[in-house]
């Protein structure tokens, strides 16, 4: 027999209709675990979605309003409709009487950006084509991408454009793409440029330093009369001298680099580098963040901010990547060997030739020593002290023994060192199934992302990475210096035990037989002196 109702008194849904009766007594008995199965649920509905930024919960309130509001008939074959209505209208762009509101796109606001590169400026530049110093990026990145390296055609392009804005701004006389270096918030595209002579070869002086140096000789001159009665020791201490810079031109800054973050955006200049920068950057190991005013916080501190550690990185990066196929440089004088000139009766060797072995490759940057520079200086001679002039003299046969040497320039790539059992660079084809048409693809271990190509008399050097050096172990900051002691443990500064009673007492009876001897002898002594006046 059937209960009173469409259930069965066996089946879930019986006794719903009676007063005081929930189906969920049964199992949910405690009412604090009921509640919150109800928030769980509510958590759960309100869950926002990740395509359309809206949740279930206020989807269904939405929609459960607009049917009370509207109440249409039939409300169960049109529910979809009305759910795909209220989802429309979260998304409908709000219409003034007079005018829509401007809706602006990713690709147009990408558009607005690179509208600047394809702006064309006054046709006379284009009769001096082949005296143009802006370099072919495509080609370059046709040859890399025969091995998978490189930007995208678009980006690529982009950059192209960018270098031909900067070469029509800049009296730049040869230009080159040198890479990019990728960052946290935002990356570098690098541009190395050579300035034509007698051009953008001054140095921009911070104005700043000098504003700071004047303030401080007027505030010691007033202070200097109010504290000359209460003037405390001074430190007879002198820190060595600062190594000198390179000149603009020569060594680590024979080039200038300009950055920025996109293309379209403005370039910006880097500041030459100096010896301390590149010693203090390879003491530690940042990411950069694509601010060039962002501060380096390190130990031992940068001596700058991430522009002058972009630059560091720039320079140790082109002294031991930057290659070209040997004999295709030659010097202009063998004696000096510091400068060189393209070869002309230059043979490229074979692809295989260039694969096989390292010998076909030579480094035509020079390399940086541990000082810092390129060519090793001697602080000291560069201060003018006349007192030290003596000293210097005696040590003059010790600092002639401390000169660092590096390897020299166009030295070839096989006599470079290995990482343990890492060699320092690969050889590679670009691809094996044709090979009298592939490229000869060199890669750089020590630092990952260095790569150059070499097909004929055509060769380039480019670099995409995070600007780090690869050390087969992990990187361990340079911990501190030990802390000073403040005074030297010895026995004239170390306080001595308080004498005992008769300590005092032995002590006090030898002082008193002592002056009594004392005293007898001078007595002695005036006897003898009226003796002989008799």
């Amino acid at each position: 027999e059937r209960g009173h109702g469409p259930y069965q008194p066996h089946e879930p849904g019986y006794g719903l209709d009676q007063p005081e009766y929930s189906p969920y007594d049964d199992h949910i008995p405690d009412p604090n675990a009921r509640m919150l199965a109800i928030q769980n649920a509510k958590a759960y509905l309100l869950k926002t979605s990740t395509t359309s930024g809206l949740n279930l919960y206020d989807h269904l309130a939405n929609v459960l309003t607009k049917i009370l509001d509207e109440q249409p008939t039939n409300t169960v074959d049109i529910i979809e409709n009305i759910s795909k209505d209220v989802k429309w209208a979260q998304f409908r762009k709000k219409m003034d009487t007079l005018r829509d509101e401007h809706q602006i796109l990713p690709t147009f606001e990408a558009a607005e950006k690179c509208k600047a590169l394809f702006i064309k400026e006054n046709e006379e530049e284009n009769e001096e084509v082949g005296q143009s110093s802006l370099p072919n990026v495509m080609e370059t990145a046709f040859y890399f991408e025969q091995a998978g390296i490189g930007l995208s055609k678009d980006e690529s392009y982009y950059i192209f454009l960018a270098l031909k804005n900067l070469t029509s701004v800049q009296p730049i006389q040869t230009c080159r793409f040198w890479g990019k270096i990728l960052g946290l918030e935002m990356n570098y595209i690098i541009a190395e440029a050579e300035f034509r002579e007698g051009e953008g070869e001054e140095e921009e002086e911070t104005g700043e330093e000098t504003i700071e140096e004047e303030e401080k000789e007027m505030g010691e001159s007033e202070e200097e009369d109010e504290e000359k009665e209460k003037e405390p020791p001074k430190s007879t201490y002198k820190p060595p001298p600062d190594v000198p810079k390179e000149e603009n031109g020569t060594g680590a800054n024979k080039y200038v680099y300009f950055v920025c973050n996109e293309p379209g955006k403005p370039w910006v200049k880097l500041p030459p580098v100096t010896p301390a920068q590149i010693v203090c950057a390879r003491k530690i190991k940042k990411f950069f963040t694509g601010q060039l005013h962002a501060p380096v916080v390190s130990f031992p501190p940068f001596p700058g901010n991430e522009a002058n550690y972009l630059r560091a990185q720039i320079a140790r990066i082109s002294a031991g990547t930057h290659v070209s196929p040997t004999g295709f440089y030659q010097f202009v004088d063998e004696e000096e060997g510091d400068e060189y000139e393209e070869n002309p009766d230059f043979e490229p060797p074979s692809m295989a030739e260039m694969v096989n072995s390292l010998s076909p490759w030579a480094h035509h940057v020079k390399n940086i020593l541990k000082q810092g520079r390129c060519v090793w200086i001697n602080p000291q001679t560069s201060e003018d002290n006349e007192e030290e002039e003596e000293e210097e003299e005696e040590k003059s046969e010790a600092d002639e023994q401390q000169e660092e040497t590096g390897p020299p320039l166009l030295s070839l790539l096989s006599e470079d060192e290995d990482m343990k059992d890492i060699p320092a660079w690969t050889a590679q084809p670009s691809t094996n199934l044709i090979p009298q048409y592939s490229v000869a693809i060199l890669q750089s271990n020590r630092w990952p992302g260095a790569y150059a190509f070499a097909s004929g008399r055509k060769f380039e050097n480019i670099y995409f990475g995070w600007g780090h050096k690869y050390s087969p172990e992990n990187h361990t900051p340079m911990l501190p210096m030990p802390v000073q002691a403040e005074y030297p443990s010895g026995p004239e500064v170390t306080e001595k035990r308080d004498p005992t009673l008769q300590e005092e007492l032995a002590f006090k009876a030898e002082q008193e037989a002592l002056a009594a001897a004392g005293e007898e002898e001078e007595e002695e002594e005036e006897e003898e002196d009226e003796g002989e006046d008799d």
